[in-house]
């Protein structure tokens, strides 16, 4: 049967699932619940296998157990980034009461999934095994495993997904445009189910080093790792990296009350711009007109907006930027809007951050909490202007509607709006 026609009157979006993979953690609300208490999951990685000392503040997955998650076959089949999102994805999937078998060979049940650097644990051991010890091949899997939608095809032959299959590299918007897009897809009838998120494991020596090499890492010891990252404050000295992966499950609104599926939250928006200004330095204008884009795709208002979950990497330059951003966009109202960043406590994903963070924010409407910035004592001079959620949770029981910020290197800025299920 051929894919049915666009849609002039466009589908309501309900995410009926929701999955992560971080240190620690067996299901995303365990992982909200310990968000809520304060919780940092950020301790001070030590790369094994480096040339010279190589330690930094990270969140790595140390406890992953790719056998238990994914299977066996998978996992010999899998880089490390494809091992943790399709873990996410599984869980994602369990959680929407979906079975393994239920959407088998479906045309209209798709995957949409981003990442930023792919598959570098395998270019890295292919580098390792030419140039270091000398060998004269690489395993014969390297380019499958290392490929950027390897994850997404993984999930969509475990899960029998035979709609589109899609794979957005954005850098750190990456897996918030793959959100972005399933909504589309959703919204106006192409798919009736996708499996949204991303992944990443960016722990390789090169891509820590070259990060390093641009000075935005944040300094840490044993002691102080887990306090590295502090988005908006004065004292901020940088970005902690992260490995991990997370997933929504997307569904047309009548297929999910028709199966009788739980609603999370509704998508109701989705915004993209590019800043057309620098490469590594954000503009705040940019930053407003995807804000304002899922906003109006929304029909929300700035009254509407009960929390912004915001992009808050704790650099010198992009905190104050996306600031200014929400201070033009909320006008008067910025003073009272709620503003947390939880990279203060999962780290930044790159390509992985913007469905993690989507997913916290889906669950702040559901459960009406809101995390609180850790490590955030003292905001910055330059980055007044909003009620930051500082010092502990913020409990609410009128929060209509939130959005999730995802701003990347390049200039390319996704920007999720979400309504609470009614």
């Amino acid at each position: 049967m051929h894919e049915p026609a666009p849609l002039t009157v466009p589908c309501r979006v309900a995410v009926t699932g929701v999955g992560v993979t971080v240190p620690t953690v067996d299901s995303a609300h365990d992982f909200f619940n310990r968000l809520l208490d304060g919780e940092s999951f950020i301790r001070l990685f030590r790369h094994p296998q480096a040339a010279a000392p190589l330690e930094i503040p990270a969140i790595h997955c140390a406890d992953f157990d790719s056998l238990a998650a994914v299977g066996r076959v998978q996992t010999a089949t899998m880089d490390r980034y494809s091992q943790l999102g399709a873990a996410a994805a599984y869980r994602a999937w369990a959680d929407a009461g979906l079975d393994a078998d239920g959407m088998k060979g479906d045309a209209r049940c798709g995957v949409s999934w981003g990442t930023g650097v792919g598959g570098t644990m395998t270019f890295e051991q292919g580098y390792r095994d030419i140039m270091l010890t000398g060998r004269d091949r690489v395993p014969p899997l390297s380019v499958v495993l290392a490929m950027n939608n390897a994850c997404a095809s993984q999930i969509a032959i475990r899960l029998g997904l035979g709609s589109a299959c899609t794979t957005f590299s954005v850098a750190c918007a990456s897996s918030a445009v793959a959100v972005g897009e399933a909504f589309q897809r959703i919204r106006f009838g192409q798919d009736k189910l996708v499996v949204a998120g991303g992944s990443e494991a960016p722990l390789s020596e090169a891509v820590i080093r070259a990060w390093d090499a641009m000075r935005v890492l944040a300094p840490g010891t044993e002691e102080t790792a887990h306090a590295a990252c502090r988005p908006f404050d004065a004292k901020r000295a940088g970005l902690v990296l992260g490995e991990g992966g997370a997933a929504l499950v997307l569904e047309e609104w009548s297929h999910a009350m028709a199966r009788g599926a739980k609603i999370y939250a509704e998508v109701v928006g989705y915004g993209t711009s590019c800043d057309h200004t620098h490469l590594v330095k954000p503009n705040a204008q940019g930053q407003v007109r995807a804000i304002e884009a899922a906003m109006r795709q929304g029909g929300l208002t700035p009254a509407d907006i009960g929390y912004v979950n915001a992009h808050g990497t704790a650099t010198r330059e992009g905190d104050p930027a996306e600031i200014a951003a929400l201070c033009e966009v909320f006008g008067s109202r910025a003073a009272q809007l709620p503003v947390s960043a939880t990279k203060a406590s999962h780290g930044h994903l790159l390509g992985a951050t913007g469905a993690i963070e989507a997913l916290i924010t889906v669950l702040a409407l559901h459960k009406q909490a809101i995390p609180h910035t850790q490590q955030l004592e003292f905001p910055a001079d330059d980055c007044l202007g909003v009620r930051h959620v500082m010092g502990e949770a913020l409990c609410t029981s009128g929060m209509r509607a939130a959005l999730s910020n995802s701003f990347a290197f390049g200039g390319s800025n996704a920007v999720l709006a979400f309504r609470q299920a009614t």
